[in-house]
């Protein structure tokens, strides 16, 4: 039976900035996130001076003084890359309580553009900590430096436990840019676009450039520039709009921890939690799901997440790519845009899954601007799951398309 919250609201729209990927003109975060408003807005056609809260990671009141308005309800969330999920979850609770009708949740995160004009930034932790948290400074120690050092312990302790190879994850990396060459806006939709782009192969995979064994580079996502937005809504105010309602029929949100040295296992995440309460919210299962947008910072990631899920076994995560089945034309798709392996990923890479669940079930995910034939599904329910900081955090949507 769903919970109380069940299609309490619904996201009826999802825009992005103007251009995103490897912009040749830098471009700024607030740039990114002020654009993706605009186009969203006008996709809607709901105004920007009737948004009533306003959900990001950090931003907000920046964003409500650019954009002129006083919001009910302001969200500052900041967990890593599935806040945008739990934007979701916490604006569809602030609809349901009578708060607000209309929720705005953005995010702009200039990652590549960073390096040329700066404001990439580093930790501040008070005067005489240096930059490093003491956190940061504790893990270095047992070889946990950047986020792939970090993921390589989790690959390589998912092989010892369950015998899988590096060229099982390497699958998910060929299919994750299959999907990427029917997404234009895809950075390596081609190779015209870059240099790196086009099909790649499994054995390309493995034989790419090593960056922390065992991952090579084309296990890890992308550094890009990516903006995005979308409207979350109470069902009176979708009943009025010229776009169609994605509904959210379950949400959840967990943690297991902050330092990845407090992790109990390696190769499982709290998206066990988050999935369950999301599953139960929508009184719906694992196997009603007829699709899903996985974050995927590295191909580890997406293994393990499909696994906690319930898509897979323990160990058999990969599978899924392997076998083909989340392919295009496989029988359960999986990052139809391509993935923050092959489409975007600015350093949080929820707001795109956010902006693909949409597309895919509002059945605008191929149409001459967000992808080309054979990008859109037959899908009608889908899961979300997020993941932020190392393995640390996660959130879990179920969304489905409006009868």
């Amino acid at each position: 039976m769903p919970g109380q919250l069940y299609k309490a609201a619904a996201i009826v729209g999802a825009a992005e900035a103007n251009e995103i990927g490897f912009l040749q003109e830098p471009a700024t975060a607030l740039q990114l996130h002020i654009e993706a408003i605009k186009n969203l807005s006008d996709q809607t056609g709901i105004p920007i001076s009737k948004i009533e809260g306003v959900f990001s990671t950090g931003w907000s009141s920046e964003l409500c003084e650019h954009l002129g308005i006083q919001p009910k309800y302001i969200d500052t969330t900041a967990v890593g890359g599935c806040s945008f999920e739990m934007h979701v979850h916490h604006a569809m609770a602030a609809i349901h309580s009578g708060i607000i009708d209309i929720a705005l949740i953005s995010h702009g995160e200039n990652g590549f553009s960073a390096r040329k004009i700066g404001g990439g930034g580093s930790g501040n932790y008070g005067r005489g900590a240096g930059i490093a948290s003491p956190a940061h400074e504790m893990t270095m120690a047992y070889g946990l430096g950047g986020a792939s050092s970090n993921y390589a312990h989790a690959m390589v302790r998912h092989m010892h436990r369950y015998g899988t190879t590096t060229e099982d994850f390497a699958h998910i990396a060929k299919v994750s840019r299959d999907w990427a060459m029917l997404n234009p806006r895809a950075a390596m939709y081609s190779k015209e676009k870059h240099p790196f782009g086009g099909p790649i192969t499994v054995e390309q995979v493995e034989e790419s450039r090593l960056i922390a064994w065992p991952l090579t580079i084309l296990h890890c996502c992308m550094v890009a520039d990516h903006g995005g937005a979308v409207f979350v809504v109470s069902p009176k105010v979708a009943a009025g709009l010229k776009t169609k309602p994605v509904w959210i029929a379950g949400a959840g949100e967990s943690m297991g921890h902050a330092n990845m040295l407090e992790m109990d296992d390696f190769t499982a995440t709290s998206a066990s939690v988050s999935a369950q309460a999301a599953y139960n919210m929508a009184g719906m299962g694992p196997d009603d799901m007829e699709m899903a947008l996985i974050y995927d910072s590295f191909t580890i990631t997406a293994a393990i997440t499909a696994e906690m899920l319930g898509l897979a076994a323990l160990g058999e995560g990969h599978t899924l790519w392997k076998d083909g089945h989340a392919a295009p034309g496989g029988k359960f798709p999986i990052n139809t845009n391509g993935g923050g392996l092959s489409f975007n990923h600015s350093g949080m890479y929820g707001m795109p899954l956010l902006i693909e669940g949409y597309r895919q079930l509002s059945g605008t995910a191929e149409d001459g601007v967000n992808g080309d034939p054979g990008k859109q599904t037959s899908a009608r329910t889908c899961v979300i799951n997020g993941t932020g900081g190392t393995l640390s955090t996660t959130s879990t949507l179920v969304l489905i398309a409006d009868d």
